[in-house]
């Protein structure tokens, strides 16, 4: 067990690691998700002063202490991100600019941290910030259309994202289809291919299990349902293919980013 709870740690502090340092941190009281005012200054302050004509996006994750089941504190952290979220929002922070919002439950201690056992568990009590700066993906990513696209280049977009295990299309990926429809009825030219992805598979799978279907091709069915989605908005058929990609290509963004569809741009 011991052996366990160090692995858990190791994998929850290397996760971290594999992204930008949060930019901004809120605490909160044991078993509580109301924040003091010092801490609501502290995200009006930081609201405010963000330049969001540099920002792409903000991703926002909760956490709680190690204390109580998984199933309380994953709740318990994901209406901490949810009061950040409602406080950015009322003092002007563009609610679209926030793709992910996500609790992640308690972080499990091991032993050896119990000399500090108070001071860290405070910390784990927080909601942490992480900002996506325009342009700051590698060459050929957007997650946006641009007005000068290259064979090649691969487009995500914002608010196409999944639910764990889902391909159903939520309400806010209908909106931004429209929009996309409307951009691609606007340049005839555009060929592209559909390609569906899935987080939080084992490497040894090439896909996820769809929970509507049970079929192992979440990916694939995620693609499907955006070129169906395309093609009742009168989007010629010969214009698009779809594919399902599996978890073969993260973002490295955070795992929601990864229950994606992108638009691979085939012909110009």
């Amino acid at each position: 067990m011991k052996n366990y709870f160090k692995i858990v740690l190791f994998l929850f502090f290397g996760y971290l690691s594999a992204q930008e340092k949060p930019v901004q941190t809120v605490y909160f009281d044991f078993d509580k998700y109301a924040i003091d005012n010092e801490q609501i200054k502290t995200i009006i302050d930081f609201a405010k002063k963000s330049d969001t004509t540099k920002i792409e996006s903000i991703q926002i994750y909760g956490y709680c202490d190690d204390r109580g089941d998984n199933d309380y504190n994953y709740e318990l952290s994901k209406n901490r991100v949810k009061t950040v979220q409602d406080i950015l929002t009322a003092n002007g922070f563009s609610k679209n600019k926030i793709v992910i919002i996500e609790g992640k439950g308690r972080v499990i201690l091991t032993k050896e941290n119990e000399e500090n056992l108070t001071e860290i568990r405070s910390k784990n009590r927080r909601v942490d910030l992480f900002i996506v700066a325009k342009n700051s993906f590698e060459n050929g990513i957007y997650n946006s259309f641009q007005d000068n696209h290259k064979v090649g280049d691969r487009i995500y977009l914002e608010n196409i994202l999944f639910a764990l295990g889902s391909s159903a299309l939520p309400l806010e990926s209908k909106k931004e289809l429209d929009k996309i429809a409307a951009i691609l009825q606007k340049n005839q030219k555009l060929e592209f291919e559909i390609r569906g992805h899935v987080c939080c598979t084992p490497s040894y799978y090439e896909d996820a299990i769809d929970e509507y279907t049970h079929e192992r091709k979440l990916s694939f069915n995620r693609a499907r349902n955006v070129y169906r989605y395309l093609l009742s908005k009168k989007i010629n058929p010969q214009r698009m293919s779809y594919k399902g990609c599996g978890n073969r290509f993260p973002l490295g963004k955070g795992d929601a980013l990864d229950r994606r569809v992108e638009f691979l741009i085939l012909k110009i």
